[in-house]
């Protein structure tokens, strides 16, 4: 049995057992994966995949115990070649980022910029996507680290670790009625007014509707967005208050509108630092999450990755 036997078993129970999309991404002829996965089932003595006809339907009892200890070892296999990596190419690589649009635009730029610095042989890809869509990147090997606020604490095969804690605001045009207020703006205040906010399962989005239905209120919510940028633009055009993240607002950049702290009206929020539970991370890997969250050094890292792994 071969690695690329294993990997064709994978990629197929990956992509709901389309063994032409198989094909395409191991860049090998869909004949040859039919035939690899035949090789393995023969050399093991049993059937891994249901079939009807020459198509592949399922997972099999005994594929369902195999699939996971077949993912162990390829993430030990990719495990050995980083080992090697850091020894003979400590400080070249690739780094693989997926963060949600709000942490890649306002809270990693400076992270970015000071890991280039630290690590020019580096080549850094950011990727982004909606918390669960970072989830998948992680779990299927096409991200090293994932950020996000909402979501990554709700997959066992994810090792999440602190980072940041962060507060909403409320944005609005200037001169608008919510300024002039005397007392700290209240959720009724809110209800008063069209909302404009994210989608759900996106930055503390949680929060916001479990505020508002402890109160028993209803909010006029009449436009959702991924990201603050929009929502901003939208606020911008007087159709509404925006509701965003703290540091989605900046007074010098955002001239047109103005910020009311809403921290004593929505929970406090989380930022998440997540990578695949199992994994050995590069050092250049450890440095980046250290230069986003100081207090999560290398070693700090690794000793919860160990405490997952022996859980």
């Amino acid at each position: 049995m071969n690695f690329q036997q294993l990997r064709s078993i994978r990629e197929a129970a990956r992509h709901n057992f389309n063994l032409t999309e198989v094909a395409a991404m191991l860049f090998i002829s869909q004949p040859s994966i039919s035939r690899q996965i035949r090789e393995a089932e023969d050399e093991l003595g049993v059937e891994i995949f249901t079939r009807s006809g020459k198509r592949l339907t399922g997972l099999t009892t005994p594929g369902k115990t195999l699939l996971p200890i077949i993912e162990r070892l390829l993430l030990e296999a990719e495990n050995l070649k980083n080992a090697g990596k850091d020894f003979k190419e400590k400080d070249c690589g690739v780094l693989f980022v997926a963060a949600t649009h709000s942490q890649a635009r306002y809270a990693l730029p400076a992270v970015v910029r000071d890991f280039r610095q630290m690590y020019p042989g580096v080549t850094l890809h950011l990727r982004q996507g909606s918390p669960q869509q970072i989830a998948d990147m992680l779990l299927s090997g096409e991200a090293d680290i994932g950020v996000a606020t909402e979501a990554l604490a709700n997959y066992e095969q994810l090792v999440t670790l602190p980072g940041y804690r962060w507060s909403h605001s409320v944005i609005v045009p200037p001169g608008h009625p919510l300024l002039r207020l005397e007392a700290p703006i209240s959720l009724e205040d809110l209800t008063h007014y069209p909302i404009i906010t994210y989608e759900h399962g996106f930055t503390g989005r949680a929060h916001i509707d479990e505020a508002f239905a402890r109160e028993g209120l209803t909010p006029n919510i009449v436009l959702t967005a991924m990201d603050a940028d929009v929502i901003k633009t939208y606020v911008e055009l007087d159709m509404g208050i925006g509701i965003v993240a703290s540091i989605a607002f900046d007074p010098e950049r955002d001239r047109l509108l103005s910020a009311i702290d809403a921290r004593h009206l929505f929970e406090i929020n989380l930022t998440r630092v997540a990578v695949r539970r199992g994994v050995l991370l590069r050092d250049y890997a450890y440095a980046f999450i250290e230069s986003f969250v100081p207090t999560l050094t290398k070693d700090v890292v690794r000793q919860k990755l160990q405490e997952a792994h022996d859980a």
